[in-house]
């Protein structure tokens, strides 16, 4: 990949230390951070977050509820709900990812105050600064931009979706729980999918099962 920026495989996912530099280095893109931070994090599909609209984000529960999204159809954007019924659920927010996004809304309240009645009313959790929703596509391309700023290796936009699973279960998460705030139709992709991702996931396990046999020491 450093040679010709080439991402390797479909499924790639950064170390927790990789995801670390490219969210310091997206914090330098006020309108884009608070975004890229909820699907590194909860692992939310691109359409699921550029669709959002704080109707359905309650910051006081700490809880989303996942239940439209945005899909393009050529360049157009549409929105529909998700195409699953285990795709429309309810996400449990983190202490810190709540403090992003009462920051995130300060920030855009303020910005919308100032813009006046050029602001456009989408209702969106996350706009551009003119209050209008982002397309799905712009927001590939500024993630992109970013990951070869930051000096990562190249994964697609999805691979952040793929990094919360995988750090989610190597943080013994359990796959259930995981699973659910996905929106897997079962634990059996998720599995599959995620639980081997990282070693040390396997090698605590191995430890931990070996501990329960161990004899008692004095």
């Amino acid at each position: 990949w450093q040679i010709d920026g080439a991402v390797p495989g479909e499924v790639m996912v950064w170390t927790p230390e990789q995801t670390i530099t490219f969210l310091t280095h997206a914090r330098k893109y006020r309108w884009l951070f608070p975004m890229f931070h909820l699907i590194a994090v909860k692992g939310l599909r691109r359409g699921e977050a550029v669709g959002l609209p704080w109707s359905n984000t309650r910051l006081t529960d700490g809880q989303i509820d996942i239940r439209t999204q945005v899909v393009t159809l050529g360049w157009k954007m549409i929105t529909t709900t998700p195409k699953s019924a285990a795709g429309q659920r309810t996400i449990t927010l983190d202490k810190d990812t709540v403090k992003v996004l009462r920051s995130w809304k300060r920030f855009q309240n303020e910005a919308r105050l100032q813009a006046g009645q050029g602001w456009v009313d989408s209702g969106l959790v996350f706009t551009q600064p003119d209050g209008s929703g982002w397309h799905p596509g712009v927001v590939t391309r500024w993630f992109n931009r970013i990951v070869r700023a930051a000096g990562l290796p190249p994964i697609h936009l999805h691979g952040l979706r793929h990094g919360a699973a995988s750090l989610a279960l190597a943080a013994g998460a359990d796959v259930k729980v995981v699973s659910t705030e996905l929106g897997h139709a079962t634990t059996h992709f998720t599995q599959d999918t995620y639980q081997t991702v990282f070693p040390e996931v396997a090698k605590a396990a191995a430890e931990a099962t070996a501990a329960l046999l161990r004899p008692v020491r004095a």
